[in-house]
């Protein structure tokens, strides 16, 4: 699956979308869903609440793509409205009243046990242990680690300073050397790619 930042659309459909035209809009939605619902996926818990977020996001996008100005890429510009959704979600009170559910290993969102007879995906120990971070933590080692945002962005989005988003990673950076050298039980995490 493509990175969002590797996504290349090409300048006819951007303009066609721009326009509010329903086919360019369903092939800006085909290549960025995929890619969305991974980034998504690792920024909030529960896959439910993820395809939720990349609704709302592409509604969003239909009902604000003729504002887009064309200053950065349109793919980069769909990432932040669904970075911005999903941060907001993680700050709502609604999110913070359930996080004991997604304390429970065993959930309905988790993964099951690994297979004895097939090999681990070499990034499964890391995505198990990514999972077990708090959702804030989790964001800003996401965003600044993998997307590329800076700590000035990250403390922008989440209403915070550069130092809270320092802070947060170093000590999601620790948590993480530990897990990983601790070995995570499979029951800790949950798939973050789409089926």
């Amino acid at each position: 699956m493509p990175r969002i930042c590797d996504i290349e659309l090409p300048a006819p459909v951007v303009a066609a979308a721009r326009s509010g035209d329903g086919a360019a809009l369903e092939a800006v939605y085909r290549a960025m869903a995929g890619p969305l619902y991974s980034l998504l996926r690792r920024l909030v818990r529960r896959p439910a609440i993820a395809e939720e977020l990349l609704q709302e996001t592409f509604v969003d996008v239909i009902e604000h793509v003729g504002a887009y100005e064309g200053r950065c890429p349109l793919p980069a510009w769909i990432r932040s409205i669904a970075v911005n959704r999903a941060l907001m979600y993680l700050r709502s009170p609604w999110h913070r009243s359930l996080e004991w559910l997604d304390q429970d290993p065993g959930g309905a969102d988790r993964l099951a046990a690994a297979d004895r007879g097939q090999p681990a995906h070499p990034d499964a120990a890391l995505e198990r242990a990514l999972m077990t971070l708090p959702a804030m933590s989790r964001a800003v080692v996401w965003l600044h680690d993998v997307e590329g945002y800076t700590h000035a962005e990250i403390g922008q989005a989440l209403g915070r300073t550069p130092s809270y988003s320092k802070t947060q990673l170093s000590r999601a950076h620790a948590k993480l050397r530990d897990a990983m050298s601790a070995g995570v039980p499979a029951a800790e995490g949950s798939p973050c790619t789409p089926a």
